[in-house]
């Protein structure tokens, strides 16, 4: 397992996204209008997503798209649809919170990047082991998850931490 650090910053608006990347941010993440859990946040819509895509690639900023409610039965297709539509922007990962979506999404969409989302509470190895069987590449720890599991799950599976460790804001 490769040994970098990515520095990830949340853009719940316009503003903080062009923050993000002329401070030097490798990658950002963001919800859209619908299935995200930072539902106050100014997050973004479909139709301009393309634009903000594009340009982050410009600097070599990666794209995440925060898609990490729990989804009812109800709500699978629009959520299925929403996904469908960000891919075709050019997305580099989805954040999931649901582990057992991941194949359903590695089925519907070759080549999807999934992210499981630190909602879905993994802080052992074997929860690690699990998310990978399901078609995730990179897991979200729990802000619990203690410095000696991190480093187990990190020789594993690509692994994001929270640094401030407090909820999101």
């Amino acid at each position: 397992m490769q040994n970098s650090v990515e520095l990830l910053a949340p853009c719940g608006c316009e503003q903080n996204f062009y923050g993000a990347i002329n401070y030097g941010a490798n990658a950002i993440y963001l919800g859209l209008s619908d299935f995200s859990a930072r539902k106050n946040a100014g997050n973004f819509t479909l139709d301009k997503l393309k634009y903000y895509v594009c340009y982050a690639h410009m600097f070599n900023v990666k794209v995440y798209v925060a898609v990490n409610t729990v989804i009812k039965n109800s709500e699978l297709n629009k959520y299925f649809k929403t996904i469908g539509e960000a891919y075709k922007c050019g997305i580099d990962a989805f954040i999931v919170q649901d582990l057992f979506l991941g194949r359903t999404l590695k089925k519907l969409f070759l080549g999807i990047n999934l992210h499981l989302s630190t909602q879905a509470g993994i802080n052992n190895l074997e929860g690690a082991k699990q998310a990978v069987s399901y078609g995730f590449s990179r897991v979200i720890l729990a802000r619990e998850t203690q410095i000696s599991e991190i480093k187990q799950i990190a020789q594993f599976v690509e692994t994001e931490v929270f640094i401030h460790g407090a909820l999101c804001t």
